[in-house]
């Protein structure tokens, strides 16, 4: 589980080289909470938020939050954009009030809500321009200002409404449990404890996930913002369940052939998806099936369920061109998709 839950750091080194038996304790340190009064205003000047420590993370989003974005009033510096000189226009800040930033030692623009917020991969209209390396092409800049924003479900606004989301504290799970029935909150934590207990069961772990015992009488208990209540940590738990499965599936079924059983799976989205299994024959000769994933569609023509089938195998490195002659622990591979 350590591939997916990681014990808490209390400690970092801060020299590499190994120690003597000697040495004393003077290579680590604990470690230091970022001191709010020390952040850059300057957009240009800021580290990454994703290599700050986690802890220190919220901290940080709530105090650039506070602050609003950087929006300068001076006379902006002209710079060569195509075959005359531009400048950053003041009123751009009228248009984009809420997160567009200026950085006046880099003379380039940020996107406030992206810089707290955007995942470290992936991105639209420039990726990390508005994030990481600043915008300083201010002939497209409207457009580029609107391409950013995009649409509703674009990683702008996504970043929109997490930071909505994060100054909006009535709406956080803490606060909503607190302010729940006793009744209701046991019946809460009745479920959760149920649900981390088969995931610990299956998965054969002793320890509780973070490296932390979340027994009540345990006294290496977990602090309270790491008690399992997120439902990201429960996803995470989930999703690692998902993974460990797949894997002794596929160690299993190894390189031997098989068959596969695609079937409809409504959900409640009332998306068309499929769900795929795997048939083969396993190491003692007994025909078994098992479930390898979900497959999304946009229609249920047979092209788009290939396609999409085929994604999936592909996505577990299952070939279905495989040529090797025909086993008796095996059968052909997509011959009911060919």
């Amino acid at each position: 589980m350590e591939r997916y839950f990681s014990k808490r750091k209390i400690y970092e080194v801060v020299n590499q080289e190994p120690q003597s038996e000697n040495r004393t304790n003077a290579s680590i340190r604990p470690r230091v909470e970022t001191n709010l009064d020390d952040l850059p205003i300057d957009p240009g000047k800021r580290k990454n938020i994703y290599t700050m420590d986690g802890n220190d993370r919220e901290r940080v989003r709530r105090f650039y939050l506070q602050k609003g974005p950087f929006q300068p009033k001076m006379i902006f510096p002209k710079r060569q954009c195509g075959e005359r000189d531009r400048r950053f226009v003041s009123t751009w800040f009228n248009d984009h009030l809420s997160w567009l930033e200026y950085s006046v030692s880099e003379d380039s623009c940020y996107c406030l809500f992206c810089y707290l917020f955007k995942p470290e991969h992936g991105g639209q209209s420039g990726g990390d321009v508005f994030v990481t390396k600043g915008f300083t092409n201010w002939k497209e800049a409207v457009k580029k200002f609107r391409d950013h924003v995009g649409e509703i479900n674009s990683i702008h606004h996504k970043c929109m409404r997490a930071c909505q989301d994060l100054m909006h504290e009535k709406q956080h799970i803490e606060i909503v449990i607190s302010n729940q029935s006793e009744q209701t909150r046991i019946d809460y934590r009745t479920r959760l404890v149920a649900s981390v207990d088969v995931a610990k069961l299956y998965l054969s772990q002793a320890l509780a996930f973070r490296g932390h015992d979340e027994s009540e009488d345990s006294t290496k208990k977990a602090p309270e913002n790491n008690q399992l209540t997120s439902p990201r940590i429960q996803k995470d738990i989930v999703r690692a369940m998902a993974l460990e499965t797949t894997k002794i599936i596929l160690n299993e079924l190894g390189d031997d052939l098989f068959s596969i059983l695609v079937d409809e799976s409504r959900g409640i989205s009332i998306k068309e998806q499929k769900v795929v299994l795997l048939r083969y024959v396993d190491k003692r000769g007994c025909i078994v099936e098992r479930f390898l994933g979900v497959v999304h569609v946009s229609d249920t023509t047979s092209l788009s369920l290939k396609a999409g089938v085929v994604e999936l195998l592909e996505k577990h490195n299952l070939s279905i061109t495989n040529k090797s002659p025909p086993k008796v622990r095996g059968v052909d591979k997509l011959s009911c998709l060919s």
